[in-house]
């Protein structure tokens, strides 16, 4: 069905949880929080997807896809638990967590759009117009995720600042 191997099977079926446990963390926290039962959920499906990728891929660009994916995994769910950068260590854990989401969607929705319906795909070509917007309005997904992601966290910190004894009497 759709052309998938069995080993495309479990690639796709290891990855899938992550897709529904991005959108209910961000929707929920307002990003990906690793420490976190859908976090670490989450960490191990996009480490099935990633790894995966390698045994079932056919362009080129997966690789590196899955590669950078790796990558920002472990970065993101690394940079909380080095006490060394302070407030940007969360900063940074959002932005790594976000981009490892991006880089699910964006062989997910090129993937779909090239296989569904089966046997007469929406998708034949790379450089579609339907598909080129696709993942052109993932990346503004991104930016405008991101950008919210950043502000809400700076917002956080300033309510934080407000709110602990410490802080203000150390002003």
């Amino acid at each position: 069905m759709f052309g998938v191997s069995p080993l495309g099977w479990v690639h796709t079926l290891g990855s899938l949880p992550a897709i529904p446990l991005a959108i209910y963390m961000f929707a929920r926290h307002g990003r990906i929080v690793p420490r976190s039962v859908p976090g670490v959920v989450y960490f191990v499906s996009m480490l099935i997807g990633a790894t995966t990728v390698f045994l079932v891929a056919h362009e080129p660009v997966s690789y590196g896809i899955g590669a950078v994916t790796i990558l920002l995994l472990f970065a993101g769910y690394g940079v909380g638990r080095i006490s060394s950068f302070g407030r940007a260590g969360k900063y940074l854990e959002t932005i790594l967590l976000s981009l490892t989401a991006f880089l699910l969607m964006l062989p997910t929705v090129t993937e779909i759009l090239r296989r569904v319906p089966d046997g007469h795909p929406l998708v034949t070509d790379l450089n579609s117009p339907l598909l080129l917007g696709s993942q052109a309005s993932l990346l503004v997904i991104l930016i405008v995720g991101l950008t919210a992601q950043i502000l809400h966290l700076r917002r956080q910190g300033r309510f934080a600042a407000f709110a602990s004894p410490s802080r203000a009497s150390a002003r």
